[in-house]
């Protein structure tokens, strides 16, 4: 083929690959903005988030120095959550109980060893640390569990 035959043809390979390009630009972008919408819905339902202080009815699990939170100097920002069972936060609270405890870092934005509590739901057949209002136990085990400094005794919670 001649120099000439090749310009033209790889011309009119290349507009129509624009032309394709064009076509399906809106699907892609369609494709795009389905995409961003799904993860903005997937991030939306987020299980904690940082603030300056811990709201009535929150907890929190982590802790880190800041200048955000004071105009004045470092402050701490604690990573808050609403209580869950099972989770291990840095605070026990009202309407839980907990089954374990241990020391860690992440609750003192200072380096110092902080007790960070497994809550729990309290319910008949647990065993946990605490006996709560509205329950009664039944049997008792010395453990290790419920503190990082020692043993104490476990409960094993029955519902009133």
């Amino acid at each position: 083929m001649s120099r000439s035959k090749n310009r033209s043809l790889l011309l009119g390979v290349g507009s129509a690959a624009v032309m394709m390009g064009a076509a399906l630009a809106p699907t892609t972008a369609s494709a795009a903005a389905d995409t961003a919408s799904q993860s903005t819905r997937a991030e939306a339902p987020a299980a904690g988030f940082w603030s300056c202080t811990v709201p009535p009815g929150y907890t929190f699990t982590g802790t880190q120095n800041t200048l955000a939170c004071s105009p004045s100097g470092v402050r701490t920002m604690y990573y808050v959550q609403l209580p869950a069972d099972g989770m291990w936060a840095c605070t026990t609270m009202p309407g839980f109980t907990f089954s374990g405890a241990q020391n860690t870092l992440a609750c003192s934005p200072n380096g110092e060893f902080r007790t960070m509590y497994q809550l729990r739901t309290p319910k008949t057949g647990l065993w946990a640390c605490t006996v709560p209002p509205g329950f009664t136990y039944t049997h008792t085990q010395n453990t290790l569990a419920c503190s990082p400094s020692g043993v104490r005794t476990m409960y094993y919670l029955r519902a009133l």
